[in-house]
């Protein structure tokens, strides 16, 4: 739809062509009729009163004509105009597109950034020999752990595990081998794990592994077990065969701590105490029983 000035100005034009139609007939019936008078013999009266006819049409005609200038200079200024905002237009829908394709840009950069980010938040929380949650994490977990038990009355353990015979193989046969034999006994370990526990590596030879509400010592006693049968299955490493066997202590909160620190650390007591005595997996409170008899 034209602009109203556009608009104004093309109707203003209609008028000035009708107007010049009119002035034309005029003008054509006056001359037709000077020329039927000269034939007949024109009068000087009637010469006279033609040329006032003429000379009136012709003054309607270059009044029309000023006025067609008018309308022809408005015209062409709101057709510069109108070019003038379609440019600027233009310009403004490719700085819009340029905008988008930034906006898009910085989008696809901000969700690289985010998602490195994590990687990184995963990879900090996580053993990079074994994959499986490192000691920061557990610490996390633990602390949740504990406050949740608090409010629901919940039992927990924390099993302290360490490899027997590991150092031996990591000093025969290498950094790179004993790698290997952490990852697949790492990888075991996980397999057992619920949803609500979690494993870390603790550091060198040892994990810790924390049971959420685990129903009862006797269910505790058998992930113990477990644990113990799966660590200790042969680990086939191209043509070796290696063999580690786990010395396993527990505690439980809250009747053997009520902090983090207090459970790992009387989990590790326990842990050498079946060392020392070959048991497989040792309770905390039966090495208080022993300290109390002593």
């Amino acid at each position: 739809m034209p602009a109203p000035p556009l608009k104004k100005a093309l109707k203003k034009n209609q008028g000035i062509k009708k107007n010049m139609e009119d002035c034309a007939a005029e003008l054509s019936t006056v001359n037709a009729t000077v020329k039927k008078d000269m034939k007949a013999g024109i009068t000087l009266r009637q010469g006279k009163k033609a040329l006032v006819q003429s000379e009136r049409v012709e003054s309607q005609v270059q009044d029309c004509a000023i006025k067609l200038d008018e309308v022809n200079k408005t015209l062409e200024q709101e057709i510069d105009d109108h070019n003038k905002r379609d440019s600027e237009l233009r310009e403004i829908t490719e700085k819009l597109s340029v905008a988008e394709r930034t906006l898009s840009d910085t989008e696809d950069v901000l969700a690289s950034v985010n998602q490195a980010m994590e990687e990184a938040k995963q990879r900090s929380l996580q053993d990079a020999a074994t994959g499986i949650p490192n000691r920061d994490l557990f610490n996390v977990r633990i602390e949740q752990a504990i406050a949740l038990a608090r409010r629901n009355n919940w039992v927990l353990a924390v099993m302290f595990i360490d490899l027997d015979r590991f150092k031996l193989i990591n000093d025969t046969y290498g950094h790179a081998i004993g790698d290997e034999v952490l990852q697949a006994v790492a990888q075991r370990m996980q397999g057992r794990v619920r949803f609500e526990d979690t494993l870390c590596r603790y550091g060198g030879d040892e994990f810790l592994y924390l049971l959420v509400n685990p129903q009862g010592l006797e269910s505790i006693q058998r992930v113990a077990e477990e644990m113990f049968e799966r660590v200790a299955q042969p680990v086939i490493i191209g043509d070796l065969t290696l063999t580690v066997e786990p010395s396993i202590g527990i505690a439980l909160y809250p009747n053997d701590g009520d902090t983090s620190l207090e459970l790992v650390a009387n989990a590790d007591a326990a842990m050498y105490r079946a060392k020392n005595t070959k048991a497989g997996y040792t309770l905390f409170d039966r090495v208080k029983d022993h300290s109390n008899r002593v």
